[in-house]
């Protein structure tokens, strides 16, 4: 009994030694993982974003128009088996499938499976070329042009052998509408990324200008933020899409809502910013490096924004479905991505429409990503928000 008291308790001093002697990143992370809900939402979103990146992979088909099944058009999702009426297999498998006009739906094509032919699925088939890793924009005039690829594939994860395999079904178009989901999830997180890296950047240098100088230089900063927080949101947007002439490429569209989402985004973050650097200028660090000789820059960038580090990398994951929700607005109500960009707005664009929510409902399924992937992002960032509160422990 002695031994097994003396060996816990040194356990518990070996605790305690760890403890007083993380790191900040240490400590937050400690706090973050004790935290189920935002783990879970971790994991969740570490799975959304690696489908995304290697979306080309993961997807059967091209998603655009070039991958569409004319055969298979406006078709129900179609889930793999391993056994029927007819027997066990150990391949999973799907039905061949037949398109005809019925007289019962007044002559509307009418999609009816073979339950007499398998289709077998296989791994690791050879369909579309694709790159991963690919950066390929074009911006208007010769100043900007980039075509970058790490990997140039045509190796898939799944097909079916004799046929063609629609996880999520298929829209109107016949387009595989689980391979759209993919790139859409991709480009909604690429869009998000972009314009949290430009409000981030602004953010930073503008509240950090503000809260470190004060006088007359924050006061017309603050005008300047204050002036773009009133701009309403929707009228711009408005006007924007009236601006955007129709003949710049998707990739164009994609930059241009990118930057007018960072440009917008950042006067809240800039505020906590200068708030923060405001209370944190008058001390004794600030003095010491003003002595010592450093620059305002200097000090700015080494001494004051780390000690607000934790606080930044919240605020950045909470903008983060903020930024993705308003890429979604946009381009459901027609303001932002449209075909053939793949965005989780663009998908939702064909729910509104009766017709889908009588006889289509495997259209929902990118709404349901969506949720799913703006859901990730607040309970990470509540979490995060936590961890690295010392104090919120004793606020519950």
């Amino acid at each position: 009994m002695f031994w097994r008291k003396k060996a816990t308790a040194g356990v518990d001093q070996a605790a305690k030694e760890a403890y007083f002697t993380a790191s900040q990143g240490q400590l937050i992370w400690s706090r973050f993982s004790s935290n189920r809900t935002a783990m879970i939402a971790g994991w969740a979103l570490v799975l959304m974003i690696v489908m995304g990146l290697f979306a080309p992979f993961l997807s059967p088909y091209d998603p655009t128009i070039a991958g569409r099944d004319d055969q298979y058009e406006n078709g129900a999702p179609q889930l793999p088996k391993f056994w029927d009426e007819n027997g066990f297999s150990w391949r999973p498998f799907i039905y061949a499938t037949e398109r005809e006009r019925s007289m019962a739906t007044n002559f509307r094509w009418v999609i009816t499976e073979k339950r007499d032919e398998r289709l077998y699925m296989q791994f690791f088939t050879r369909d579309w070329d694709y790159k991963l890793f690919h950066l390929d924009y074009d911006l208007p005039g010769d100043a900007f042009d980039i075509d970058v690829a790490l990997v140039s594939s045509n190796i898939h994860l799944f097909g079916v052998e004799g046929g063609k395999i629609h996880l999520f079904g298929t829209d109107a178009s016949g387009k595989d509408i689980f391979s759209r989901t993919l790139h859409a999830i991709w480009t909604s997180l690429a869009v998000g990324t972009l314009g949290v890296f430009i409000s981030f950047v602004l953010a930073l240098i503008i509240g950090g200008v503000a809260g470190y100088f004060g006088g007359w230089i924050d006061s017309v900063l603050q005008m300047i933020t204050d002036a773009i927080r009133t701009v309403p949101s929707i009228p711009l947007f408005m006007a924007l899409a009236a601006f955007m002439p129709d003949t710049w490429s998707s990739e164009t569209r994609f930059f241009f809502i990118s930057i007018i989402l960072g440009l917008i985004g950042w006067p809240t973050l800039a505020r906590r910013i200068r708030t923060h650097l405001l209370t944190e200028r008058t001390q004794e660090y600030v003095l010491a490096a003003e002595l010592c000789g450093a620059k305002p820059g200097h000090i700015i960038r080494r001494h004051l924004l780390p000690s607000f580090t934790s606080y930044i990398i919240v605020d950045l994951m909470i903008s983060f479905p903020y930024m993705v929700r308003s890429e979604t607005a946009l381009s459901f109500i027609g303001l932002g991505l449209k075909d053939p960009v793949n965005s989780l707005g663009a998908l939702m664009q064909n729910v509104s429409k009766a017709d889908v929510l009588l006889n289509y409902q495997w259209y929902f399924i990118p709404v349901i990503f969506f949720i799913a992937l703006v859901l990730a992002f607040v309970f990470v960032g509540d979490g995060l928000r936590d961890a690295a509160d010392p104090y919120s422990d004793t606020k519950k």
